[in-house]
């Protein structure tokens, strides 16, 4: 590439700018990212076309050129966040360490996503009904690839490894799940305040339980 003074970019930069997004790809990115504030405030079956387009700044047609439908772009819109969350915790996963070290990982990095990205994860149990048939069966595989599967690896390490006590590693998976969505939310923000208060209370409740200790010099 030659500049006007006569000066030539050199590779890096070239392959910089090969890497900017086309216009066709920046406008799909910002109609995705309406999409998702959108979705994530009102059901499904609330959210229109129309309302998309214009969080988008884009006309209807323009938002139809690039996704087919209000489903397609729903779809489209999970599939590509869940694989984001699928690299992001398999770090956890792969992860040298405890049972106890590498779900605090994959824990403190869900707790440190946006609100909104956190909110995400939880749109395919609320709208999942939606959906029938293949569709369904792949925006539930993609989130269990996601979270649950991945939880229950690490998991299932700790149970060889005799950290945790024999069990179902799918179900704790899911019990672990569970006691991360309760520490999020308003009320959850009034009683922790801090990742690491949240962190604590998951790990302490998964790992110890919440009896009370005994007194020092009782049985």
């Amino acid at each position: 590439m030659i500049l006007p003074t006569g000066q030539s970019v050199g590779g890096d930069m070239t392959q910089k700018i090969a890497e900017l997004p086309t216009r066709s790809e920046a406008t799909a990115a910002r109609i995705v990212a309406a999409a998702r504030g959108l979705f994530v405030a009102s059901t499904y079956a609330d959210v229109t076309t129309e309302m998309i387009a214009r969080a988008a700044e884009v006309t209807k047609g323009g938002l139809y050129h690039h996704f087919a439908s209000k489903e397609q772009l729903y779809f489209s819109m999970m599939l590509e966040d869940f694989e984001r969350k699928r690299r992001l915790f398999g770090q956890a996963v792969c992860a040298s360490g405890t049972c106890r070290d590498r779900l605090a990982r994959l824990t403190r990095d869900f707790l440190e996503l946006p609100d909104e990205e956190r909110e995400l994860a939880r749109l395919v149990r609320r709208d999942i009904n939606t959906f029938t048939g293949e569709k369904r069966d792949r925006l539930v595989r993609a989130y269990q690839q996601a979270l649950p599967e991945q939880v229950e690896s690490i998991i299932r390490d700790g149970i060889e490894d005799g950290e945790l006590a024999r069990g179902d590693a799918r179900i704790l998976s899911w019990s672990f799940v569970a006691l991360v969505e309760v520490v999020i939310g308003e009320y959850a923000d009034r009683v922790f305040g801090s990742t690491e208060a949240r962190l604590d209370h998951v790990l302490g409740l998964f790992f110890e339980g919440a009896a009370a200790k005994p007194l020092k010099g009782t049985v």
